[in-house]
């Protein structure tokens, strides 16, 4: 398997790009128990790192203690459907946190 080409296919098709996507897929064909990421975990990421804010201060601007963002980065536990619906807006519109709600 090309990982390098499966790799280019799944962001094209996610419209972005997936942080450790390549050493997910090198594990897969090393047949190595790789670690599962949700979808939640990669849009907590994502935004705060689109954001370039680090775990404190994003968690200042959503309002959410560090601990909490800290558990949905590493998939502890998920954010809930407010939280979800936050982080879309700020995915897409980015500007807004630069008004710090």
């Amino acid at each position: 398997m090309d990982i390098e080409k499966v790799a280019e296919a799944i962001e094209l098709d996610a419209g972005e790009v997936l942080p450790e996507l390549r050493q997910s897929l090198l594990e897969m064909q090393e047949h190595k128990a790789g670690r599962t990421t949700t979808p939640e975990q990669l849009l907590v990421l994502s935004v705060r790192e689109q954001l370039s804010l680090t775990q404190t201060a994003f968690a200042k601007l959503i309002k959410t203690p560090v601990a909490t963002l800290r558990d949905w980065e590493q998939g502890r536990f998920k954010p809930q459907g407010g939280v979800i619906f936050l982080l879309n807006i700020l995915k897409k519109h980015p500007e807004i946190a630069e008004e710090n709600f």
